[in-house]
Order: structure tokens, then C-alpha cells, then sequence
């Protein structure tokens, strides 16, 4: 049988390695380098909170008032799109896009868009929340030890993409190549956003 750190583990990774809004933007800062560590942590911890919320039994509770989901939602999908229209702003204008000409991020700002892309993702939920947390619970006694593999995946995931971003700085270099990210970028935004509004 499969120990609950390591399906924790697995599933985990399984959910949060999927192509979305904040892993587009991890990625985004990992390889511009700014506010690396920040990010990783305030992901990492947000995952921690979500998932130790979802084992305690608040899964089950979020699916009873199906209402805030919607408030989420459609929060969540109006941010998306917003986002995606800057992203689309950035790639059709490659001279701000290089970091030299660029100056640097607020760490602020950085946190408060991070934390957004976080708390304002319904899918978050539904992954971490309620999906992560029926799962632990299956788990019974040992649902904590599901939850700390969980947890590992999410700070491994953040940490390796954030990170090895910075491989690819290189690449980066050229104002083309970001206009080439941010378009993606933006194309990934618009289509969540709409997703996550037609529910």
C-alpha cells in the first residue's frame, strides 16, 4: 500500500503542475529574478493554508454554500482577464518587456498580484480545498501525513519552477522572446478567464 505522504505527494503535484495563471506568473518572475524567494514562500504558504484547510473539514463546508464559489468565480475571472489585457499591453511593447529597461518590481506589488493569482482562483479551491482535502480524508488518521505530502509538492513545485526559470534568463535577453511569453501569457489569461466565468 501506498504511504499517504507519497500519495499526498503525487496528487498533489499531479493538480498543481497543471498550466495556469500562477504558474505563468512564477514563472514570469523567475526568470526576470525578482522577488524569487518571496513568491515561492507566499505560494508555498498559501498551498499550506489552503490544504491544512481542506484535511480540517472546510472542503466540506465550502461545498454546503455553493454561493461563495460563484463570489470567487467571477472575481477571479474578472482578474484574469485583467491581467491577461496587461500581459497583451506588455508583448505589444517589446521595449518595456527587458529587465534593464524595465526597472524593478515593488515587492509589494509583486505579493499583492501573487497573492491574488492565489486567492482569488476558484480552482485553487476546488483543488487544494476540496479535492486535496477529500482525499487526506480517505486517509482517516493518517490524513496529516497525507497533508504534509502535499504540502512538499507544492514547495518543491514553487521552488524547482521559480528557480530553474533562471536557467532561461539567457534566452530572455531578447525583447522578442518576452513579447513571445507575454502573448502566451495573455492567451493563457483570457482563456481561464472565461473558463472560470462559464463555470
Amino acid at each position: 500500500m501506498t504511504s499517504p505522504v507519497v500519495f499526498g505527494f503525487l496528487s498533489s503535484l499531479t493538480l498543481i503542475a497543471a498550466i495556469g495563471a500562477q504558474n505563468a506568473f512564477v514563472l514570469r518572475q523567475g526568470i526576470r529574478g525578482e522577488h524569487v524567494a518571496a513568491v515561492v514562500a507566499l505560494c508555498t504558504v498559501s498551498d499550506m493554508v489552503l490544504i491544512g484547510a481542506g484535511i480540517a473539514g472546510f472542503g466540506a463546508l465550502v461545498t454546503t454554500h455553493p454561493g461563495a464559489l460563484d463570489v470567487a468565480r467571477f472575481g477571479g475571472a474578472a482578474f484574469l482577464i485583467g491581467y491577461g489585457l496587461l500581459a497583451a499591453r506588455r508583448a505589444l511593447r517589446p521595449s518595456a518587456l527587458t529587465p534593464s529597461e524595465e526597472g524593478p518590481a515593488r515587492l509589494v506589488g509583486v505579493l499583492a498580484t501573487c497573492a491574488a493569482f492565489t486567492w482569488l482562483n476558484p480552482h485553487v479551491y476546488l483543488d487544494t480545498v476540496v479535492l486535496l482535502g477529500a482525499l487526506a480524508n480517505e486517509h482517516r488518521d493518517e490524513r496529516w501525513l497525507f497533508g504534509i505530502g502535499a504540502i512538499t509538492a507544492s514547495a518543491v513545485w514553487f521552488v524547482g519552477l521559480s528557480f530553474g526559470a533562471r536557467r532561461l534568463a539567457g534566452l530572455f535577453s531578447s525583447p522578442m522572446t518576452w513579447r513571445v511569453l507575454d502573448a502566451l501569457i495573455a492567451v493563457t489569461m483570457f482563456v481561464l478567464g472565461v473558463t472560470v466565468a462559464v463555470g
